[in-house]
């Protein structure tokens, strides 16, 4: 696995020599509750996307990772201090350009990996894959690694699957396994919130504030643990590599 901000010019110039797979993290800064720092999204990513470049080397597949996009599309946490977001055609535009340098230097295979599951950031991570495939189709494929897809969220948890899962027992086992130094005690004080997220999504509500999650948290962040961490990053991890292998089958031996 390579990070790809910690080689040098001439280390870039010989790794892209052979096909190789380019993973771009994308997360946002945002509140994720009492508990979890402001770059829990990024940090999800992050871990995503360095066990799945281990996954492809493990199987042939050279891998890189780009370094992480942390700001994104974050209304939902709207009322909430520490929010940074950005506007969709901001982030649309980021997102193209870095897919536009890659084929530049020859990248072929590039994956976003996201860790920000909010709808409207969701919509433009896919419609610039869309929009790529229409106007780029021989010269790279750009893809996304889209965990929020009913196929992959069946393997994440039933905490995922129900929606209520912003800084819950999901993403505060993440950040424990990936990043545990900057998880708050107070997680452990935390009572179980359910506020029917997707329910409330499709009725119109646009902030956890006014869906009821008044400390920009739901689920239970109280049960979560590393161990479960360590387990839901394989199954990301994996959702990158299936992903790659179905659109590029001949790179893997």
């Amino acid at each position: 696995m390579t990070e790809w901000a910690k080689r040098t010019w001439i280390e870039a110039r010989d790794l892209l020599s052979k096909p190789v797979v380019a993973l771009l993290p994308i997360g946002c800064t945002e509140p994720h509750g009492p508990h979890l720092p402001l770059d829990t999204d990024v940090t999800i990513a992050v871990a995503q996307s360095r066990r799945a470049a281990e996954l492809l080397e493990a199987a042939g597949v050279p891998a890189i990772v780009l370094p992480p996009l942390a700001y994104g599309v974050t209304n939902y946490t709207d009322g909430f201090a520490g929010r940074v977001t950005i506007r969709p055609g901001t982030l649309w535009a980021l997102i193209e350009d870095v897919i536009t340098a890659l084929e530049q230097e020859g990248v072929r295979q590039i994956v976003l990996v996201n860790g920000h599951l909010e709808p409207a950031h969701v919509a433009v991570l896919r419609g610039v894959i869309l929009d790529h495939a229409e106007r780029t189709a021989v010269k790279a494929q750009a893809i996304l690694a889209d965990n929020t897809r009913r196929r992959w969220a069946a393997t994440l948890g039933e905490e995922f699957k129900s929606g209520d899962c912003h800084a819950g027992r999901y993403e505060s086992s993440l950040v424990l396994f990936a990043d545990a130094a900057n998880v708050r005690d107070s997680r452990l004080r935390l009572a179980p919130v359910k506020i029917g997220l997707l329910e409330k999504m499709d009725a119109g509500v646009k902030s956890f504030r006014d869906a009821g999650a008044s400390a920009a948290y739901c689920g239970d962040p109280a049960a979560a643990s590393s161990a479960e961490g360590r387990e839901l990053v394989e199954r990301l991890a994996e959702i990158v590599v299936t992903s790659a292998r179905e659109t590029w089958p001949d790179l893997f031996h």
